[in-house]
C-alpha cells in the first residue's frame, strides 16, 4: 500500500468504526424479524438477536448474554406477547429505558383470527383485522362461540396468551413490508444521524420483497389446488398471501399436544379429501406424522415457521419464505 494511501485508508476505518460504535443497540425477539431490522440497518450497525434459532418462542430461558442484550438496549422490536407471553416481563423489567416496538400493534398490519378447528375452512376476508382501526373493537367478544370450543381448541388460545389474533404475522410479507417501514421510523427518531440510511434500506428491501412475493407466486402456480397438511397452525398468513390455503393443523399451537380425537379427525380427512401432503416441523417429534399418515397415500415435507436452520441476519426473511414455497412445490 503507498504510504500516501495510508492515512487517508486509516482515516475510512476510523469512521467505518465509529459509525459502528455510534449505532443503537437493538434487541429483537425472533429470527425473522431480526432479519427485517438487520436488513434496514445494513451498513449502521447489528442487532442482537433474543430467542435463537430452533427454539420456541412460547417457553424459553433467557441466556445471560440475551439478558445482557435487552438491558443494553435503546431499541427493542418484538411481536407482541400473544407469540411471547414470558418476554413482556423481560422487557418491562430488562428494558425499562428502551424504545420498544410491538409489531403485532403496529398501524397498517393486517391481523387474521386465531383458527379453532382441526379442518379448516376457506378463510374469510372479513375476519381480518388492520391496526389502522384496531382500537375499535378491542372488546370485541372473542368468547361468542366458546361452547363450541373443544379442549384442543382452548388449549390452543391459552399456548398463544389468550389473545385473538394468531401472532405469526410475520408470513405476510405484505406485513413486513410495513415494518420494514415502522422499524426505519423507529431507528431514525433514535438515531437521526443514520436516518438516511435507514429509511434507503427499507425502501429498497421492499422491493426486494415485491419480487420476493412474484418468485413465490410463480413458484407455488404449477400446484395450486393441491391440499396439505400442517403440523400446527402457523401459516395462514403465507396461505391468505399467496391464495393457497392448507386443509387443516395436526396442532392448533406448538404448545400444545394433540389429542387422539384430533389425530383421528386428521387421519379421516387426509383419507376423505385425499391430501397429497402432511407438513412436519424440524423441532417436533415426527413420530405424530407418522402415526397421521398410517393407512394414507399423502406425502410428507418439512415446513419452518422462524427459519430454525438458516443463518441468522438480513437475508434470512427472504430465503424462509422461499423455503416454504418450495416444499410446498416439491411436496405436492
Amino acid at each position: 500500500m503507498s504510504r500516501k494511501l495510508l492515512p487517508l485508508a486509516m482515516t475510512t476505518a476510523l469512521m467505518a468504526g465509529t459509525a459502528v460504535a455510534d449505532a443503537p443497540k437493538v434487541a429483537v425477539d425472533i429470527a425473522p424479524v431480526h432479519s427485517l431490522v438487520a436488513r434496514v440497518m445494513e451498513g449502521v450497525g447489528t442487532p442482537d438477536l433474543i430467542i435463537q434459532p430452533g427454539a420456541s418462542p412460547h417457553e424459553y430461558n433467557l441466556r445471560p448474554s440475551e439478558a445482557a442484550a435487552l438491558q443494553e438496549a435503546d431499541l427493542v422490536f418484538w411481536i407482541g406477547e400473544d407469540l411471547t407471553p414470558w418476554m413482556e416481563g423481560a422487557v418491562d423489567t430488562l428494558s425499562a429505558g428502551a424504545s420498544v416496538t410491538e409489531l403485532l400493534e403496529s398501524d397498517g398490519t393486517v391481523l387474521l383470527d386465531i383458527r379453532e378447528n382441526a379442518a379448516f375452512e376457506a378463510h374469510d376476508h372479513g375476519d381480518e383485522k388492520n391496526n389502522d382501526d384496531h382500537a375499535e373493537d378491542e372488546e370485541h367478544d372473542e368468547h361468542s362461540h366458546e361452547e363450541e370450543h373443544t379442549h384442543d381448541d382452548q388449549e390452543a388460545h391459552e399456548g398463544h396468551a389468550h389473545g385473538a389474533h394468531d401472532p405469526h404475522a410475520w408470513l405476510s410479507p405484505a406485513n413486513a413490508e410495513i415494518w420494514l417501514n415502522t422499524i426505519a421510523a423507529q431507528l431514525s427518531a433514535a438515531d437521526p444521524d443514520n436516518a438516511d440510511a435507514y429509511f434507503a434500506n427499507a425502501a429498497a428491501a421492499r422491493e426486494e420483497m415485491a419480487t420476493l412475493s412474484a418468485e413465490v407466486t410463480e413458484t407455488l402456480e404449477p400446484v395450486k389446488g393441491g391440499s396439505f397438511i400442517v403440523f400446527h397452525d402457523a401459516y395462514q398468513y403465507f396461505e391468505d398471501a399467496f391464495g393457497f390455503p392448507a386443509s387443516g393443523a395436526i396442532s392448533l399451537s406448538d404448545a400444545t399436544a394433540s389429542s387422539p380425537a384430533r389425530i383421528a379427525e386428521i387421519q379421516s380427512r387426509i383419507r376423505d379429501e385425499g391430501v397429497d401432503c402432511v407438513m412436519t416441523e424440524p423441532q417436533f417429534n415426527p413420530g405424530i406424522v407418522t402415526t397421521v399418515l398410517e393407512g394414507t397415500e399423502a406425502k410428507t415435507g418439512i415446513m419452518d415457521p422462524l427459519g430454525s436452520d438458516l443463518e441468522p441476519g438480513a437475508d434470512l426473511y427472504p430465503q424462509l419464505i422461499r423455503n416454504l414455497a418450495k416444499t410446498l412445490s416439491e411436496c405436492l
